[in-house]
């Protein structure tokens, strides 16, 4: 699984990135983090709110924070 965590760098981004963290070790989950913070990048994926969150390719949350519940259910947990 391939997951990115999309943003400049704001304390959202990184504690978006530290739920990501924290679900992927409780679950489990065999999946790859990468920090995206080239807002040219981040814009390529469509996305003009961060922070955000892409799972295989999906977008699946922009512009806010997302909860660890619903974290668990796009990792399939």
């Amino acid at each position: 699984m391939d997951i990115k965590v999309l943003g400049p760098g704001c304390a959202k981004c990184k504690k978006t990135e530290k739920l990501v963290q924290e679900v992927i070790k409780e679950t489990g989950v065999e999946a790859t983090v990468e920090k995206v913070s080239d807002m040219m990048q981040i814009a390529s994926y469509g996305v003009f709110g961060t922070p955000s969150v892409i799972v295989d390719g999906e977008v699946k949350c922009a512009g806010k924070v997302p909860k660890k519940d619903d974290i668990k259910k796009w990792l399939g947990k």
